[in-house]
């Protein structure tokens, strides 16, 4: 069993919050070695307890919509656009109110370069690669701060994939959640195993719960390359608290965004840890958050424990009508991780007075030879340059949509892929042309 990190022994009615999320759940049937990680999971969680208002990385983000035994329902949101990434060739993985969607998927075994399966099925048996996986990178990200929805994830996930990259893949993968429930609260947990050299790229799209949370956990062996893009949107009565733990070996690669739109509650947590030489990590998000009723969290917390490695976290939030927006982002030198080259920014642009961003950049260094920086800004619509647009007889709703695409582009350039990177600035454009004015 892992060991647990040393939690302070949680409070009374830490304990009863946290027994009374757990009362309805039973751990899902799984092999010997399932088992056990998911019992490992489950002490971990009861150690540490729920998060409370008062926690110290949830003070801005209110965890209880979040805790309680039962997703809060929402109304199910008709979508007419044409699926995201669908012309891509991708292998497509549907997930429907956290069910494996056979039917609706691709034969997963339809794909060169790289093996995939369901985490049901993988889990099944006493016998898998999995076994070194589920659970280990999680289990290291408790420390030094706690995520308890993270570990409830991995003693309570009903199914996810289960990704071995073994060559370069022909063809990305396309994991699609998709909701029919107005109650669904489906908790989703994905592998990926990146052998060494070897390159695959995930897309994630849709809302798939009233509720839902999700972890993945990527390994990333000696110059490996991940490519993981998200896009959260079209269902605004979502709530959703998100993981990544992403650990990277020797020249290795890792370059994940995520684009949010709509949302009741979004909190996307990401965690990278180096532990080989000259490794490239590239963290990035956007969102676009309107009304009082949006609230908005990316919390990061990057370790660099090995030489020369480079890290980017670039955060962009737009906001209006009384929405939030908070990012939390630290960066952790360790002792003899010289050449460290760290970087993090985050900004936000508020289109009124109601709305508000709210951050919390942090840096931790024990190494004398580095380069890190952090900063983060917030602000208005330039009035100079808007007025230069009008001027020149662009609309004011117009020009304001441009202005705001300009300042998501440096968050939207961090994805590799041109062609999916375009895609996002569509939708994008899409979402503000139907919320102009």
């Amino acid at each position: 069993m892992r060991l647990a990190p040393n939690f302070a022994k949680p409070s009374q009615a830490r304990t009863d919050a946290t027994e009374a999320r757990l009362s309805g759940l039973a751990l899902p049937e799984s092999g010997a070695w399932g088992r056990a990680a998911r019992q490992d999971a489950l002490d971990r969680l009861r150690e540490m307890g729920l998060p409370q208002p008062r926690d110290e990385y949830w003070r801005m983000t209110n965890p209880r919509p979040l805790n309680g035994a039962q997703a809060e329902a929402a109304d199910l949101m008709a979508d007419d656009e044409a699926p995201i990434w669908g012309e891509t060739g991708a292998l497509r993985i549907v997930f429907r109110d956290g069910v494996f969607d056979a039917a609706a998927s691709d034969d997963l075994s339809a794909i060169e370069g790289v093996r995939i399966e369901r985490l049901a099925d993988a889990m099944a048996g006493d016998i898998h690669w999995a076994k070194d996986l589920y659970g280990a990178l999680e289990s290291r990200g408790q420390s030094p701060v706690p995520r308890p929805f993270a570990a409830l994830n991995t003693a309570t996930a009903t199914d996810g994939v289960v990704i071995d990259a073994t060559a370069a893949a022909s063809r990305a993968i396309r994991v699609v959640y998709e909701r029919s429930d107005e109650g669904a609260d489906p908790v989703l947990h994905s592998l990926v195993r990146v052998a060494p050299g070897a390159e695959v790229t995930l897309l994630e799209s849709g809302a798939g719960g009233a509720r839902i949370n999700t972890v993945l956990e990527a390994d990333i062996a000696d110059g490996g390359r991940f490519h993981h893009v998200r896009m959260q949107g079209r269902d605004p009565g979502r709530r959703a608290v998100t993981h990544s733990f992403a650990r990277l070996g020797a020249e290795a690669a890792f370059k994940s965004f995520t684009l949010t739109m709509n949302g009741f509650l979004t909190r996307n947590e990401q965690v990278v840890e180096f532990t080989g030489d000259d490794a490239i990590a590239h963290v990035a998000g956007a969102c676009v958050g309107d009304g009082r009723d949006f609230h908005h969290d990316d919390t990061v917390f990057v370790t660099h424990d090995a030489l020369r490695c480079e890290s980017r976290q670039v955060f962009k939030k737009v906001l209006k009508n009384g929405a939030t927006g908070v990012f939390q982002g630290k960066i952790l030198v360790k002792a003899g991780a010289q050449k460290t080259d760290g970087y993090q920014i985050s900004q936000s642009l508020l289109l009124d007075d109601d709305s508000q961003f709210l951050a919390k950049p942090e840096l931790e260094i024990y190494a004398d030879d580095v380069a890190c920086s952090h900063g983060s800004t917030t602000g208005a619509i330039d009035p100079t340059a808007l007025f230069y647009l009008r001027s020149r007889g662009v609309p004011e709703a117009e020009a304001q949509d441009l202005m705001v695409l300009a300042f998501l582009a440096e968050a939207l350039e961090e994805i590799e892929d041109g062609d999916l990177a375009e895609e996002l600035r569509v939708r994008l454009e899409g979402w503000l042309a139907r919320r102009a004015g």
